[in-house]
């Protein structure tokens, strides 16, 4: 793939990194930077990627302003047996962005042209500045002041994440008077958002069976708990016929979790919270917003990220909730298509219709389908076998690792097997729940266990 005001190339880091990550962040939908490639694309390979990569991160955070931690994602990857770094950078909400050093100048501010990183004109600076959109999260002060985090702590503890003693300030969670700002509320222990899942009887809101509200509190504890909700509502067909067995989810578990992550992270908040509707044939996720402001819908459909709340969406990566921009929604319109999406100005609709249960012949009209939940012993030990093939064939690399190094890492085992860090860590639970692996000693200094392979 050639440059375009998509893409740029860079055959190792340099002092360009900076103005093509502006020049990116300056255009709706952002772009791709790729280091260690020349201007074709071919691969030349990086030494010391890792160290490469650290240096990126820490460029980027400290050089850009306003400040973009959140709407960019850098990770190493192998082609044709080399390192090179992909950076995948957010179009921005607070343009004009420019190089700290320069300021708000023709030498500090960038766009792309004609797939070439070029300095803006003060005329071009001018007019970004009399659109830029001056709310959100970082610039709305706290509906209260004293706030605590310690459900945050955690969750970041458990990641062995080191913040540096600079908590607050490394999640921009204070405004530049030290005040605390909607973000730090709405990662607090105590706020007042709420999700509200409302479940109804039929196929419309004629007869209303629950109405629940989960929230009031750290909001990754909110998606955690709607998570564990959807998932119980997810329930999987069975069938067992003389040939084989056949399953099936009433919704794809990928595509509703990545649309209920989506939600809470690209929600507008000033406007109110996300909502969850379940229906007898249909759940269908709502946010707040539309679309963000300079996003089009076929941009939205191209899966180019624009995020509106940078700040979430630098700790719901951070934490592997989600990963990178983008790359939610792909999987939901790879299942489903665009036609989930009800797209209007002030909200965001995903509606997802449940799979039916499997039409049995006239001879077994009895024998009704059922959860996996509820299946007899005799099924259970196929589901085992399966269980086994599945591990034999899509974990046994990760499993292999852990035995042959038993300290090593999620990030590592990330970099080792080309898989991301969230899936490694369900493949961890996954084994962990039947028994293959476990963990001895601290979370910081213990050891893998493997049991089986």
């Amino acid at each position: 793939m050639s440059e375009s005001n998509r893409i740029e190339y860079q055959r190792e880091l340099d002092n360009r990194l900076e103005q093509a990550a502006v020049s990116f962040l300056n255009q709706a939908g952002g772009g791709e930077l790729i280091i260690g490639a020349d201007d074709n694309g071919k691969e030349l390979g990086l030494v010391d990627a890792e160290a490469v990569k650290q240096q990126i991160v820490e460029r980027l955070g400290k050089n850009i302003e306003p400040r973009a931690l959140g709407l960019f994602d850098v990770a190493v990857e192998r082609a044709e047996g080399k390192d090179i770094i992909r950076v995948l950078i957010c179009g921005g909400r607070e343009r004009p962005y420019y190089v700290r050093s320069f300021g708000l100048s023709e030498r500090g501010c960038f766009t792309r042209t004609n797939g070439v990183t070029a300095p803006m004109s003060k005329q071009m600076i001018a007019e970004l500045l009399a659109i830029r959109q001056p709310v959100s999260l970082q610039s709305v002060l706290s509906p209260r002041r004293q706030l605590s985090f310690k459900q945050l702590g955690v969750y970041y503890a458990e990641k062995d994440m080191d913040l540096n003693g600079q908590f607050f300030e490394g999640l921009d969670l204070r405004q530049s008077g030290g005040e605390f700002n909607l973000a730090a509320y709405l990662l607090a222990d105590k706020n007042s958002v709420s999700i509200k899942v409302t479940v109804y009887a039929g196929a419309d809101k004629a007869v209303l069976l629950e109405s629940r509200e989960y929230g009031n509190g750290c909001l990754l504890t909110a998606a955690q708990r709607l998570l564990d909700r959807l998932d119980s509502e997810n329930r999987t067909f069975a069938q067992q016929t003389p040939g084989q067995r056949l399953e099936k989810e009433r919704v794809d578990s990928l595509a509703l979790r990545e649309a209920l992550v989506n939600a809470l992270v690209h929600n507008d908040y000033t406007k109110g919270a996300p909502s969850i509707e379940i229906f007898a044939d249909k759940i269908a996720i709502t946010s707040c917003g539309g679309l963000t402001e300079g996003l089009t819908k076929a941009d939205f459909f191209r899966c180019r990220s624009m995020p509106r709340n940078r700040e979430l969406m630098r700790v719901f990566r951070d934490l592997e909730f989600t990963e990178q921009p983008g790359s939610g929604l792909s999987r939901i319109l790879k299942a489903y298509g665009p036609s989930l999406f009800q797209i209007k100005p002030g909200y965001i609709t995903v509606t997802f219709p449940f799979e039916q249960a499997f039409i049995l012949p006239d001879d077994k009209i009895n024998e009704e389908p059922v959860a996996l939940d509820k299946i007899n012993d005799k099924i259970n030990d196929k589901i085992n076998d399966k269980i086994n093939d599945k591990i034999n064939d899509k974990i046994k690399t990760t499993l292999t690792l852990m035995r042959k190094d038993p300290q090593v890492t999620i990030p590592e085992l990330s970099r080792l097997t080309g898989k991301s860090p969230s899936t490694i860590s369900r493949e961890i639970k996954f084994c962990k729940e039947r028994g293959i692996l476990r963990r001895e000693g601290a979370r910081k200094n213990g050891s893998w266990v493997v049991e089986k392979i």
